[in-house]
């Protein structure tokens, strides 16, 4: 894991914030997550649905809403949850995110103190991103 920083805890904090609207009247765990991408930082939260497949991540929304804007070249996500320990992304969320960068750093944080960061890279070694679809095999 990597040192945490104040830019970190600032972007934690945009998290901590955005968890705050989470829609979770299934589960009870509210998640809020915070893109930086192109020096702005962007908010997500997730929505749950009585359809649980069709439930949204906060990191997914966060991410979307920087696409929306223009901005795809994500640089860090803060993402925090209801528990105990720094809440990590979820599978789906880390290959979404991997996408845009697949280095990008990644702060946790849960309602504990404990704040943890890591490359995406660490979280999900090997992710399939886009140079796997731009091989030549050679077979014609």
């Amino acid at each position: 894991m990597t040192e945490v920083t104040q830019a970190d805890l600032a972007l934690l904090a945009f998290a901590r914030q955005a968890q705050e609207r989470a829609y979770a009247p299934y589960s009870g765990f509210r998640v809020g997550a915070a893109v930086y991408a192109g020096g702005e930082i962007y908010q997500g939260c997730n929505v749950e649905n009585a359809s649980y497949g069709a439930t949204s991540c906060a990191e997914r929304l966060a991410a979307g809403a920087a696409v929306l804007a223009g901005n795809t070249e994500l640089q860090a996500i803060a993402v925090v949850g209801d528990s105990t320990s720094p809440t990590v992304p979820c599978g789906m969320c880390r290959q979404f995110l991997a996408e845009f960068n697949p280095e990008m750093r990644v702060i946790m944080g849960g309602r504990c103190d404990e704040v943890a960061v890591a490359g995406l890279d660490e979280l999900l070694p090997d992710a399939f991103v886009r140079g796997y679809l731009d091989q030549d095999d050679g077979a014609e």
